[in-house]
């Protein structure tokens, strides 16, 4: 596996692929993480998010730079997208615990509520156009709420997804809580299918969403999957060409 710098072409670092018995450990010890953290309240968890939010502000920078030189993104960007990454995390810190609490139902029992559990230990399956973002989004609610995450990203951003593991370990999170995984795409199937796998989030393709999606219900899993979204542009008559045109073209070109 190896990265490349997409404005010189030349390999920034090569890495070793993890055996599945490699990963089959990192997952049993995600389980054993898991049912620790899970008992956690939501006020110690915040303050491990909030740790995770400041740390990712104080190291923008450097972040920001291994970001670009990934995956060849402005740097203005990438530091944007540190910063919206602390933001995610301060704003589920704040808000988890109101977004979980139980429901309650009116029926003819006496008593009636929908209550919200940790689902286990999650694995994510990201791409590269948003290294730190696509994780964030996912993590930062998903540790929240009581789970483990396990992270494959795509194997042109591997350098950013170490990082990620680093920052997030520095919070005082359990180290096996959060781990990432080195894996090619084509070997993906035995650590989805892995019983302590409790559910699949993958950001990607059509294509890949299938495959995920297919592998997946093979054993039951449950799916969060975001797909293509070159979706068309609908212009009425009444419509600003200039700025619908420039609207367009930025859009697209977004990542």
């Amino acid at each position: 596996m190896k990265t490349i710098n997409p404005a010189t072409g030349k390999v920034i670092k090569e890495y070793s692929e993890m055996s599945f018995e490699e990963v089959s450990g990192i997952i049993y010890r995600a389980n054993i993480a898991q049912k620790q953290w899970k008992h956690k309240s939501f006020t110690n968890r915040s303050v491990n998010l909030n740790k995770i939010a400041k740390s990712l502000k104080e190291n923008k920078q450097e972040l920001g730079e291994l970001m670009s030189t990934e995956m060849g993104k402005p740097l203005s960007q990438s530091i944007g997208e540190i910063e919206k990454c602390a933001w995610v995390c301060e704003y589920y810190a704040e808000n988890a615990e109101d977004f979980l609490s139980d429901d309650s139902v009116e029926t003819d029992a006496s008593k009636s509520y929908v209550t919200f559990n940790p689902l286990g230990t999650v694995l994510s399956i990201m791409p590269w156009n948003f290294p730190f973002w696509q994780l964030f989004r996912f993590a930062a609610p998903a540790l929240m709420a009581g789970n483990a995450v396990i992270l494959s990203h795509s194997e042109n951003v591997t350098g950013c997804a170490l990082e990620i593991e680093k920052i997030i370990h520095t919070s005082g999170i359990p180290a096996d809580l959060f781990r990432t995984i080195l894996v090619q795409n084509e070997n993906m199937k035995p650590v989805i299918q892995h019983n302590g796998i409790a559910a699949v989030t993958l950001t990607g393709s059509t294509r890949a969403g299938k495959i995920v999606a297919s592998q997946a219900g093979e054993a039951l899993k449950k799916t969060v999957l975001e797909l293509g979204g070159s979706d068309p542009s609908i212009i009425l008559a009444d419509a600003d060409l200039k700025q619908a045109a420039e609207s367009c073209v930025n859009s697209r070109i977004l990542n």
